[in-house]
């Protein structure tokens, strides 16, 4: 991180390792560009014709429908309509997004949020085609939001260091398993109401944030192939470095009164390779993250856990 949030979030696309402003600005940039096509086209007397647009990005229930727009899969996950909806999801997402960056890195978070909204939508789809609770309205059902993704980040934070306390305001100091705890059980119970599919998406992202984080420590990392996606399309439009061209003169051997010379040539320097943090140590150091804190490691531990968390 470079500066306040302000400073980081309008300079987000500028700087590497701070995937959690580029998915907050993602999300906003994205609700701007819906919000004023709403309005306009509404004023317009072409608000069919935004529901239709809208539609075409939001994910479809019905299994026949997600086929002919199967982008939507991923597009729904950066996409709200209602200010309180991304007001409160870009809360949720900034506050557990720290802890997650602070303690994995930059992009096991982006990891984490893709394969939440992922884990979300499939949930979603499965529930609504097998439960005959919905039979009548899986052709019609449609979602949108970031929920998912960032449930992903609040119950993989919750994993990882569950003590880590939030001062609420009216409650106080309150851990954040009961934070994370609080809001499963709420999606949960409302998992058979108006809002049925965010809800069940919301768990899916649960479930995939407390796995993720299990078989991390494991050494198991889920979000290689996410990752590799992601570098792939960041080289795909990264300016290529000015080609500078490098050339050299043989230096001659010179004579003179006292005899010949020539430029001495460098002597090779030995290299030390820095040994390879085991996975067994970084286990023990998350551990110890989950007991007693991040404060409580040492300078070389955090050193460790930084070196580990760029790989």
């Amino acid at each position: 991180m470079y500066g306040n949030f302000w400073e980081n979030l309008r300079n987000a696309f500028k700087h590497g390792d701070n995937s959690l402003y580029k998915l907050i600005a993602i999300n906003i940039l994205v609700w701007l560009v819906f919000m004023i096509s709403r309005v306009i086209m509404t004023i317009g007397g072409f608000g069919e014709l935004y529901s239709s647009l809208i539609s075409y990005f939001m994910m479809p229930a019905s299994l026949p429908k997600l086929a002919t727009q199967p982008w939507s899969l991923f597009t729904y996950m950066f996409l709200h309509e209602r200010i309180f909806h991304i007001l409160f999801n870009m809360l949720f997402l900034y506050w557990f997004g720290l802890l997650i960056h602070q303690y994995l890195g930059s992009r096991k978070l982006a990891n984490l949020y893709i394969l939440g909204g992922l884990a979300g939508g499939l949930f979603y789809l499965l529930i609504y085609n097998l439960a005959p609770y919905f039979s009548n309205s899986v052709d019609t059902s449609l979602m949108l939001g970031a929920s998912a993704g960032v449930f992903a980040i609040v119950v993989g934070a919750a994993t990882l260091t569950p003590n880590t306390t939030f001062f609420l305001i009216l409650l106080g100091p309150v851990k954040i398993k009961y934070i994370a705890i609080f809001y499963v059980v709420l999606s949960f119970a409302n998992s058979a109401g108006a809002n049925a599919g965010g809800e069940l998406a919301h768990l899916g992202g649960a479930l995939m944030g407390f796995l993720y984080i299990t078989q991390l420590r494991r050494g198991n990392d889920w979000g290689v192939p996410v990752q590799k996606v992601g570098i792939f399309f960041e080289n795909l439009f990264k300016k290529s470095p000015t080609k500078v061209k490098v050339s050299y003169r043989k230096a001659k051997t010179e004579s003179g009164s006292f005899g010949s010379f020539s430029s001495p040539k460098p002597k090779p320097t030995a290299t030390k390779s820095s040994e390879e943090t085991s996975q067994e140590e970084i286990d023990r150091i998350l551990d110890k993250i989950a007991d007693r804190g991040y404060e409580a490691l040492t300078k070389e531990e955090k050193r460790k856990l930084f070196e580990f968390s760029k790989k």
